[in-house]
């Protein structure tokens, strides 16, 4: 099995009119990423935001969990919270994740894209060997196209059964359904299911 690590970017990312922006960090997204994450084995929770004041929001919500009265109160959010990192920027991320070994970069995103690869083939790289994985979710309206094109690959997005096609998901939730799809044991049948 594969190293994952997952990014979190708060820059570069899109807003609804398709320009580049920086969003704001979320408690949610910090807490519940870092548990989903935890329980699927992500070894490390990079929260991307180039100003300092918001990376030090992202530590204040950790030492809360990791040292302060929210370990006294739910220890079993300590650990989660421990792989919690900010960092300024997607090179940070990619360099103490890498920590000199190889690494591919994976993209999200809600958009379907002819080379996307899909979440079934993703699942079966990260069962063999190969290089530790760094698993880039966005915020806002999703990465930046500059991040993409620097990915090794392009996830395939999560996709409604709506006849509509109404996909706008959290990032929390898609990270969640993500990290089940790709990391998840698989579903067993009970004699008579189909």
């Amino acid at each position: 099995m594969r190293r994952v690590a997952v990014a979190l970017l708060h820059f570069p990312v899109l807003d609804r009119a398709g320009q580049e922006v920086t969003t704001a960090v979320t408690n949610l997204d910090v807490h519940d990423i870092a548990r989903s994450g935890y329980t699927y084995g992500i070894e490390r929770y990079f929260v991307v935001h180039p100003i300092a004041a918001q990376r030090e929001l992202v530590n204040r919500v950790r030492e809360h969990w990791v040292t302060g009265s929210g370990r006294l109160r739910i220890p079993d959010r300590q650990e989660p919270m421990r792989a919690v990192q900010p960092v300024c920027d997607l090179a940070s991320a990619c360099e103490l994740w890498a920590a000199g070994e190889p690494m591919e970069l994976w993209t999200t995103s809600a958009k379907v894209e002819d080379q996307s690869l899909e979440h079934a083939s993703a699942r079966s790289l990260l069962r063999g060997d190969g290089p530790k994985v760094l698993l880039v979710f966005g915020t806002g309206w999703g990465l930046s196209p500059v991040v993409h094109t620097s990915s090794t690959c392009r996830l395939a997005p999560i996709r409604s059964p709506r006849a509509d096609g109404f996909n706008h998901l959290s990032v929390r939730a898609a990270a969640a359904i993500l990290f089940d799809r790709l990391l998840g044991t698989e579903p067993r049948l009970e004699a008579g299911q189909l």
